[in-house]
């Protein structure tokens, strides 16, 4: 069984690697262990930086992954700043470019870069929700998914829902549904959804996902 770990920024983020990630890759042999980033929440990189290497070096054959959000990120996060002058698509990939060679370099040469996985996404988890407006809508119990497909159609991807912090994709939810909980209805309804839909709106997601596949085998 080939082991990763996934270094999250929060519970939701944890419960959904536990409740959706792991019955995905269990079949092909690959088995997801979430780790809480400190108590929870993005935080200054030298802390995200030490638990990544600690993980590295305590489970020397096992791959390391993350899944952080970009919007919140300090500009202590190497390519912070020089990502927001930089077109969407790209911003992500910098960062996680940038986390691999820093944290590679301070390794050595001995290190298999094939071990880190670093994915950022965009902006929060529920934005990943937003793949299928009818089982959100479903979800939250709504009379109807108008609201929601409404707010899709305001964006070319998922990916790309958060404008500021009031109209982030939870606060969007909330909007709707004050109700919302992060943790309990948010992983549900990514369960709902499942894997395929996400894949198919999110090209980011997808992308990351797919480099987790290629793991199945690996030792």
């Amino acid at each position: 069984m080939v082991e990763v770990h996934v270094v999250v920024e929060g519970q939701t983020e944890e419960t959904f690697v536990h409740r959706v990630l792991r019955p995905y890759f269990w079949p092909l042999g690959i088995c997801f262990y979430p780790q809480l980033l400190g108590t929870g929440g993005i935080c200054q990189y030298s802390r995200a930086r030490l638990q990544i290497m600690t993980t590295l070096r305590q489970y020397g054959t096992a791959f390391c992954t993350t899944m952080f959000d970009y919007y919140g990120m300090p500009d202590s996060w190497p390519q912070r700043e020089a990502a927001g002058d930089s077109p969407f698509p790209q911003r992500p990939a910098m960062i996680e470019q940038a986390i691999l060679s820093d944290i590679a370099g301070e390794l050595g040469e001995g290190f298999d870069r094939a071990r880190l996985i670093p994915y950022v996404q965009m902006h929060e988890f529920e934005a990943l929700l937003f793949s299928e407006p009818n089982l959100l809508a479903k979800g939250l119990e709504l009379a109807d998914d108008a609201p929601i497909q409404a707010i899709r159609d305001e964006f070319g991807t998922p990916e790309e829902i958060d404008d500021s912090p009031e109209t982030a994709p939870s606060k969007r939810i909330m909007g709707l549904y004050p109700s919302y909980d992060k943790r309990l209805d948010g992983v549900f309804i990514s369960q709902s959804i499942g894997l395929g839909p996400m894949r198919a709106q999110c090209p980011h997601f997808n992308e990351w996902i797919g480099k987790l596949e290629t793991l199945a085998g690996r030792r």
